[in-house]
């Protein structure tokens, strides 16, 4: 399996494990700026991180939508473990709530956005 297809399936597992976590609805909710929702229609973006990668990335014109929405981020973070992966820690913050004004950077055309790498240990204390 390519490093692509793996790190596919194993944040798709991760959306899972926070959906169960957190009773988040998946079903029909993914687009690019959400992945989720809650009972209430709250708009959930789950950002999963491997362990040994560091780091989350957000991408700028995703967290304005998601922020403009009053939705909530969903953060989590795993390590490899046989053919699944193993989470370690999870938490639910605010768009407004992250430290990103100076972390913006070009993604050179992709997804038409700048994105910010932001430190796991920002976000997950």
């Amino acid at each position: 399996m390519s490093r692509s297809s793996k790190a596919s399936r194993y944040g798709s597992l991760a959306e899972k494990h926070l959906a169960d976590e957190r009773g988040l609805v998946l079903d029909g909710q993914h687009t690019s700026w959400c992945d989720a929702r809650f009972h209430n229609g709250t708009p959930v973006e789950i950002k999963s991180a491997m362990v040994s990668t560091g780091y989350f990335q957000i991408y700028r014109k995703y967290h304005e939508k998601l922020r403009d929405a009053g939705g909530w981020y969903g953060f989590v973070v795993y390590r490899e473990h046989g053919d699944g992966i193993r989470v370690l820690k999870t938490r639910m913050a605010r768009p407004e709530r992250l430290p990103l004004q100076s972390l913006w950077s070009p993604t050179g055309g992709h997804r038409n956005s700048e994105k910010a790498k932001i430190n796991i240990g920002e976000v997950i204390y």
